[in-house]
């Protein structure tokens, strides 16, 4: 019988590679590019486009001036040919950055001041950093201010020491009586300190004191950057305060909250720009001086809160009830259930709204041009482009502040989506 077995094998087969046209590049190409007529036609329409596109962009990048004192210059060296005249970004470099009045001597204020922010802001977003870090957080608006704006630092210490003294009264409080009875301590102490140590301020002027840069003489991309940075950054507790306000049993609060959304969400940012930089004056005492810039980012934060407290509300109504009835068995109060178990889950659903305003927030910033404020589109549409040297010079200035907008705007995105992966906990 055994002599019928022409052979026994004693070990498996090797696997055999897949075929060419289903692994590497070829499974790509053939899945997401031409895995139909329609998405073949798509893809070849998609790549003449392109094609069409670089072709005529190329040589005018290829052939660029970045070395000449004008226009004509540009031109004449040109002689005809097709080619930007970048040399307009390295003759006017400073003003694009830090705008035309920022003393030239002082541009490494602002420089080691946007440094600082990302080093502020890295314990923030990222939570594996060391804690200890968060210091550095807390103590960047007071030293950040004292770089940009300059003068005596005894300002900037002593708006630090009401702050501090409004967080150990709330921590005081809150603890012993409630959270709202916390917050009006931490208002009082506050209060109570800048009161008393305003009148000391005067015996330090000459103490650790830069030259004084009034608000005027702010420009460039770098008042973009501070309108961005704060007013993202105070519009989202307020917009949190307004989205929990709105939900609130109280119909004083709930009314209060309401109109004020609604009526910021139905009017243009512009108008109110116009508000702050006009209208807002006629509302101040005689020979009141208001900041400018401080009027802007009041107005910007106001209506940036708007949105953001209705993306946020929208996070709220997506949680299950069974949350707060959790909550609530837990023996927790309205603030601790909010703090530690409501506002975490909302505030990680809404991330994609919050990070849609805030990137719409930075780009907005822009807008600050048509009040005469010299931000960077301000610097290019007056001082710049009105010059004997750069006047009808448009598409290289505006494709360097696209650019630099969308550094900007495409890094927070890529961040927001990073946090998401990194917050998900459902079960794949």
């Amino acid at each position: 019988m055994t002599d019928q077995i022409a052979f026994v094998r004693h070990e498996t087969l090797k696997p055999s590679p897949p075929p060419a046209s289903e692994t590497g590049l070829v499974k790509w190409l053939r899945e997401n590019l031409f895995s139909s007529i329609f998405n073949t036609i798509l893809t070849i329409l998609s790549i003449y486009v392109v094609f069409s596109v670089a072709s005529g962009l190329f040589p005018w990048i290829a052939n660029g001036i970045w070395e000449a004192p004008s226009l004509k210059a540009c031109q004449g060296i040109l002689e005809g040919a097709s080619g930007g005249c970048f040399a307009v970004l390295t003759e006017r470099w400073n003003q694009l950055v830090f705008g035309f009045k920022y003393p030239s001597d002082q541009y490494w204020r602002p420089t080691v001041a946007f440094v600082l922010l990302l080093i502020s802001v890295a314990p923030v977003l990222f939570s594996k950093l060391p804690r200890k870090l968060l210091v550095l957080t807390g103590l960047y608006p007071f030293i950040g201010f004292w770089l940009i704006w300059g003068g005596t630092i005894a300002g900037p210490i002593l708006a630090l020491c009401g702050f501090v003294a409004a967080y150990y009264a709330f921590q005081q409080v809150e603890k012993r009586i409630s959270f709202a009875v916390g917050l009006l301590a931490a208002l009082v102490a506050a209060i109570f300190v800048w009161s008393v140590g305003a009148p000391a301020k005067g015996f330090f002027e000459g103490f650790a004191a830069l030259e004084a840069v009034p608000s005027r003489d702010m420009g460039g991309f770098m008042l973009n950057i501070i309108l961005g940075t704060v007013c993202v950054s105070l519009s989202l507790p307020i917009g949190i305060l307004l989205a929990l306000g709105r939900q609130s049993n109280m119909p004083i609060i709930k009314g209060i909250c309401v109109v004020f959304i609604e009526f910021i969400r139905g009017v243009p940012l512009i108008t109110l720009l116009f508000v702050a930089n006009v209208v807002l004056a006629y509302f101040l005492p005689p020979g009141t001086n208001f900041d400018l810039i401080l009027r802007v980012i009041i107005m910007i934060t106001l209506f940036s809160s708007a949105y953001i407290a209705e993306v946020i509300r929208g996070g709220l109504a997506a949680l299950p009830v069974g949350q707060y009835e959790a909550a609530g068995s837990l023996g927790l109060d309205y603030a601790q259930s909010m703090r530690l178990i409501i506002l975490p889950q909302a505030l990680k659903i809404s991330i994609p709204g919050i990070v849609n305003v805030s990137v719409g927030l930075f780009k907005d910033t822009t807008l600050v041009s048509v009040i005469s404020m010299f931000d960077l589109v301000g610097m290019i549409r007056g001082p710049i482009v009105s010059s004997t040297e750069w006047n009808g010079i448009y598409w290289e200035l505006f494709g360097f502040a696209s650019i630099l907008f969308f550094i900007i705007c495409y890094g927070i995105s890529q961040y927001s989506q990073w946090l998401e992966r990194q917050l998900e906990t459902d079960h794949k």
